[in-house]
């Protein structure tokens, strides 16, 4: 009787110890918080010393402290660990636990463990989607020999600090987003004499935010640049590079020389310094009074010219290489008129390109909805005439402008 009472009680001290780990109380509040909670339930149901959790890096060549009880330095330190190297890289390459009972130079690459006289360690990886993010190891000062239950404990804790990390991660690149997005749109279109201007810019679904853009602003020597730009993907990772080249443009575009020239010297930057994106581009130049363009193309849809009394028209100009998919390509501009009322516009393949409609024929379904008119009336017009009720499939980002009297 008393064995079975023994067997009971250690059940139900298991039962209590996995309730403590996958308390759903833990989803409320700060993510931060709900981490700090969850290393203190570990820490306490395992009867350990320290607990750490470490997390690949971009590259996915080092683990980096993450959150930590009772080995804080570790992440005030930023400790990184070589994957395949030491006790949690080895964790990380291989996918499964271990345990050590004897922490020495020899077993882990971490000298904070042994400085800090941790004797014995359990870790399991920390997955998500099937793949490995990190690592979760504890660590004793005594000597001991960690049981199945224990790695299976942790290993049940491993999967709530991936949902607590995941959820943390994207509350952090909403916010990130919604910044970006804010500081990458202009706040306003030049307040100029001779030229009116309108924008749009819509995520595709799901998506705060991606790697189309347009830009408009004004130089020293009163040059107009008209731009319109799509980095290849989505989210947040498209819209920093986005953010990149947009300001490597505005820079080169400081200097003095025309699109084509601005678009090498931007295409060069972004192979030299690695920004492995490939980007198409549309840039338009023009000086008062804004009656002759001139416009270079990266691998962009053509931009539409409707003139008064006209219908609008595609403008045809030789169509470059994307940006980031050759090295030292020379590019070409051509000179195109703009009348008096006429106006140009700039759009991303977003606006005519869907699942069941390719791009050519949205682009001629574009033209001919495009009339000269203000450009707040053309935007609105085109969203409408070419998004209307449907969910955009990819990012769309529009541009136009028109030429008035000075």
């Amino acid at each position: 009787m008393t064995a079975v009472a023994g067997a009971m009680d250690a059940e139900d001290d298991r039962l209590q110890n996995l309730l403590a780990i996958t308390d759903t109380s833990l989803n409320n509040g700060d993510s931060a918080d709900s981490l700090a909670d969850l290393l203190d339930r570990i820490k306490a149901v395992l009867g350990v010393d320290a607990v750490v959790v470490l997390l690949l890096d971009e590259s996915g060549d080092y683990l980096v402290a993450h959150a930590s009880r009772g080995l804080e330095e570790e992440v005030r330190q930023g400790m990184r660990v070589p994957v395949g190297s030491g006790f949690s890289g080895r964790i990380a390459a291989q996918g499964r636990p271990l345990a050590i009972e004897d922490v020495t130079e020899d077993t882990v690459v971490n000298p904070v463990l042994y400085e800090r006289r941790i004797s014995s360690m359990l870790g399991v990886p920390l997955v998500r989607d099937d793949h490995v993010i990190g690592v979760l190891h504890v660590g004793c000062l005594d000597a001991r020999t960690f049981t199945e239950d224990e790695t299976h404990l942790l290993t049940v804790a491993a999967e709530r600090v991936a949902g607590i990390v995941t959820a943390r991660e994207l509350a952090a690149e909403t916010a990130a987003v919604q910044l970006l997005g804010r500081s990458l749109r202009p706040r306003r279109f030049p307040a100029i004499s001779g030229a009116q201007f309108a924008g749009r810019y819509a995520p595709a679904a799901h998506r705060l935010i991606g790697g189309d853009w347009y830009d408009t602003f004004t130089l020293p020597n009163e040059h107009l640049w008209l731009i319109v730009g799509d980095v290849a993907g989505h989210g947040l990772r498209s819209a920093v590079v986005m953010g990149r080249i947009r300001s490597t443009l505005r820079a080169y575009a400081l200097l003095g020389g025309g699109p084509a020239e601005v678009l090498e010297q931007t295409d060069h930057k972004m192979h030299y310094f690695g920004m492995d994106a490939m980007t198409t581009m549309l840039c338009a130049v023009s000086a008062p009074p804004y009656e002759t363009f001139e416009i270079a193309d990266a691998g962009h849809p053509a931009c539409v010219l409707a003139a008064p009394g006209e219908d609008a028209s595609l403008v045809a100009v030789e169509t470059d290489p994307p940006l980031g998919s050759f090295p030292g390509v020379r590019r070409t501009s051509v000179s195109v008129d703009l009348p008096l009322g006429a106006v140009l516009l700039l759009y991303t393949d977003g606006l005519v390109e869907s699942r069941h409609i390719p791009v050519s024929e949205g682009m001629e379904r574009l033209r001919a909805v495009v009339r000269a008119d203000h450009p707040e009336v053309v935007c609105r017009t085109a969203m409408l005439r070419m998004v209307g009720d449907r969910i955009p499939d990819d990012d769309i980002a529009v541009l136009a402008m028109r030429r008035v009297a000075l």
